[in-house]
């Protein structure tokens, strides 16, 4: 279903392409029309594919352990990074890089399931703290590259609090639910 509606969305701009390139002056709103029904046919057909897909009970529970995973992770490997003397410049960096990537790529892509799984207001107060420390993530990552260590190290104690609260705010809404 999902590849009917990726024709007919071809298909529909195809056909207005065509219709509207066949005279300057004069375009066949007849042949333009039904392209953009074609067109509007299959974005229908494609959302509603990829709607469904989404709030499969498989891609949920796939997700809800990625969220799980992730967050406990980026949690993890914060702690490490901040406990006891902070690494500076470029090996910071490269901790960043090599420890905290993957799992807040991770997190991002399996967010959406968090509206399906806890609502919309725990999704919500949960993707606060996860911006805000992926925010000071990326300031500590410049901060370090600038040559600014106390800084870089104010700001990874301040995204250490956010990601915690995320996770606790995560576990609050999975509790809640079961």
């Amino acid at each position: 279903m999902k590849n009917l509606g990726f024709l007919l969305i071809t298909v529909g701009f195809l056909v207005g392409a065509f219709a509207t390139s066949l005279d300057v002056q004069n375009v066949n709103w007849m042949v333009f029309g039904s392209g953009a029904i074609a067109a509007i046919a299959g974005l229908y057909i494609f959302k509603r594919q990829a709607s469904a897909h989404a709030r499969s009970e498989s891609v949920l529970q796939s997700n809800r352990s990625e969220l799980t995973e992730s967050i406990q992770n980026i949690v993890r490997d914060l702690e490490a990074m901040t406990s006891g003397a902070v690494a500076h410049g470029a090996a910071l960096r490269e901790k960043i890089d090599m420890h905290l990537r993957a799992d807040l790529r991770r997190f991002a892509d399996a967010r959406e399931s968090m509206v399906h799984l806890f609502g919309l207001q725990a999704y919500a107060d949960i993707m606060s703290h996860f911006a805000a420390g992926e925010r000071y993530i990326n300031r500590v990552w410049s901060a370090s590259a600038d040559g600014y260590d106390e800084e870089a190290e104010t700001y990874l104690k301040k995204a250490a609090g956010q990601f915690d609260e995320a996770r606790s705010q995560l576990s609050q809404a999975a509790t809640a639910i079961a």
